[in-house]
Formats: C-alpha cells, structure tokens, sequence
C-alpha cells in the first residue's frame, strides 16, 4: 500500500499553534522540562530554551547540569531553574551520545529520573536519540540522516546516510515504524513520519546548514508539543502535526533571518514571533 504524502502548509500549522485565552495561566498554557546541554556544548541550552520562549509556553524548567543555568537565566531570566512538574521534555540537545549511549547510562543521568516518573510527550535530540522505542511516554526524534543511520544500524537496520539521503521518505517511514517513534528526519527538505503518516515540508534555505539550528528545531518543537499537551495524550499520532509546524516555523524564520545570505542559529530566534504571527493570520 502506498503512502500519501501530505504537503504541509501554513493553513495546516496555524491549527498547531495555540493561541491563550483570558482563562489562561503559566501553567494552563503548558511547563516545558529542559534537559540539553553540557560542559563541551553549553550554547545547546541557551538555544533551546530562548527558542522555545519566543515560540510561546507557559513556562520552561531548566534542568541544570555543568553550572549552565547562569548562561540561560542570561538569556532567558523567565526560565525557571528548579525541578517540578512538567507538560512536555526535550532531552538530549548539545549532550554527548557517546558519554549516554544506552538506556542504562541515562538512568544513572541525575535529571533522568523526572523524566521517567513524569511520561509527558518527550522530544529526543542528538545525545538521546538511543533512547528512541525504549520510554513509555508519545516520543518525537530529530535526527539528520546520519544521526538516523547510526540509530537504525543500533537496532539491526542496515543503512548509510548517503542511502538516507538518497530516498529520505522511505527511511523516515522506516524509522517510525521500526523503532514505534513518530520522526522528524531533518534535510534541505524535512519529512515527518509516524506508522500511518508521511508530511513533506517546504524546501528550506541552505543557509540553515549551520550550528546550533537544530537546537533551536528542538526548542520550537518543545513549546509546541508543551502546549498541546492533551492532544497528543489523546492521540499520538499529533505529534507529528506538530514536528511538521515546528519545521515550517524554523525554516520561515530561517528564511526571514537570512534574507538571501548568511544566518547564524542565535539570529533565527527573534524572527520566530513575527513569523507564527503571520502564521496565526
């Protein structure tokens, strides 16, 4: 059977987007938990945690490790610095995979044990890819294709990331299905797939082949999945609508940043208001 492979849009992403009613609070409005960076890659928590601010949640807890949380109280002083309950993670952003490689090595990861206790919809980047298929909780993956290869090679799935590249629906759909995860498989052209579903993004601007973006992917998609907390408990399957806005509003920020030429991650992130704003219009 062949799989219809749903153009994404900006009509599709404005229903993704919540927008606060005079009923709100911070909390109503979604608490987004943070695990993401380290002593060698400190910048991944500072990204994730603006970016996901200026996409809009209720609040964002950081979970300090390596003294890091002086840099993004800095940048962000509304984060809140203290363990409490949560409506979504993002785990694993500027954290080595090598020193957490397997699930084991993570429960020994001091922040790990909210995470268990609390199975809220969990975003996995980069260090914590491995932990794909192994948490109870809804999970979205953001991997680049060679990211996905050394994943699926983990799990007995033969593949380079030049073969990735070369047919990215195909493996983003392998992926979900083999390890039960909805994936976000990042490319010049993003594809989002779970077991039913395959969405194709826009061709992004090559621009974004820089550092720091995909940390900054991984904050928009937090605070999206955060806020929408009661639909993905619901049905599983959203969070796939909500991978592929999170892409569609990182690529037109990216192409509102970058106006033609060069864009760094950090200059992605103040576009990212006036962008869901024309989205939301």
């Amino acid at each position: 059977m062949t799989t219809v492979v749903k153009k994404w849009s900006t009509k599709d992403a404005k229903k993704c987007i919540a927008v606060p009613s005079d009923l709100d609070n911070k909390y109503s409005r979604g608490v987004l938990g943070v695990i993401t960076g380290s002593a060698q890659y400190p910048g991944a928590s500072v990204l994730t945690t603006s970016a996901a601010a200026a996409t809009g949640v209720g609040m964002i807890r950081f979970y300090a490790s390596s003294g890091l949380d002086h840099l993004v109280l800095h940048q962000t002083p509304s984060v809140v610095c203290h363990p409490g309950n949560v409506s979504a993670w993002i785990v694993g952003s500027g954290i080595d995979a090598r020193k957490y490689s397997s699930l084991t090595t993570w429960i020994r990861y001091r922040n790990f044990k909210s995470l268990k206790i609390q199975g809220v919809p969990t975003v996995l980047d980069a260090g914590a890819l491995k932990l794909a298929g192994q948490l109870e909780q809804p999970t979205v993956i953001t991997p680049h294709s060679g990211e996905l290869a050394r994943l699926l090679n983990s799990r007995g799935v033969s593949v380079t990331a030049e073969a990735i590249e070369g047919n990215p629906k195909k493996w983003a759909m392998t992926a979900a299905k083999t390890l039960g995860v909805t994936v976000l498989l990042k490319g010049s052209r993003t594809y989002v797939a779970n077991e039913s579903e395959l969405i194709e993004l826009p061709v992004a601007t090559p621009w974004l082949a820089a550092a720091g973006t995909g940390d900054v992917l991984a904050g928009i998609l937090g605070a999206l999945v955060a806020t929408h907390l009661i639909e993905v408990l619901n049905d599983s399957n959203y969070l796939a609508s909500l991978a592929a806005t999170a892409a569609l509003i990182h690529a037109n920020a990216a192409k509102s940043a970058s106006r033609g030429g060069p864009i760094s991650a950090e200059s992605i992130i103040p576009e990212l208001r006036s962008v869901i704003s024309q989205i939301l219009k």
